[in-house]
């Protein structure tokens, strides 16, 4: 096994006790074939993954996309989940659900259908081939940071920094809120 294998196998061993949930927070975004029913059914199905509850979810914001040019804007949400599965497992069942929504990844920042990004996972910091948490945007997205900070203002993120300060330093730009 390389090193990167056992890297990967030392944050999946060590992450959780099977029997114990853990906290993570997933970022939603959706610029295609309906994006605001995207996301709403993404919400849905994320509750109905075995391992996974859905605790709550930030509402709905518009972005503009980042990456190329010309595409429609961004619906974007953030969801806070309880889980048992562990990291790469959790991964593993995001893509699931991207699958289902025909997810293609043919340009990197494109237009999709559905991007399920695990932002945060309990406190841990995971850096192996498959899977970075923290996000490696995290702190520079304001469709990431603003719903982050509707559900959890005081969060500390697993390198001491505080949401609200890195929210503080990112421009909001037209990020906008979507009514109930």
């Amino acid at each position: 096994m390389n090193s990167h294998a056992n890297a990967a196998a030392d944050v999946v061993s060590r992450a959780i006790n099977p029997m114990n949930e853990v906290r993570c927070f997933i970022g939603l975004g959706s610029n295609l074939n309906e994006p605001i029913q995207q996301v709403r059914t993404a919400l849905t199905e994320l509750n109905s993954l075995q391992g996974v509850r859905l605790t709550r979810h930030s509402p709905l914001y518009r972005s503009e996309p980042v990456g190329p040019a010309g595409q429609p804007d961004y619906i974007n949400a953030v969801a806070e989940l309880q889980t048992t599965l562990h990291p790469l497992a959790l991964l593993d069942a995001l893509q699931q659900v991207e699958q289902k929504h025909q997810r293609k990844r043919i340009q990197h920042w494109g237009p999709r259908t559905l991007d399920l990004d695990l932002l945060l996972y309990n406190n841990e910091t995971i850096n192996n081939e498959r899977l970075t948490v923290p996000h490696p945007y995290i702190t520079k997205r304001n469709f990431v940071l603003r719903p982050l900070a509707d559900l959890e203002s005081d969060l500390t993120l697993p390198d001491g920094s505080k949401l609200m300060q890195h929210l503080a330093d990112c421009p909001m730009g037209t990020l906008q809120q979507l009514p109930l």
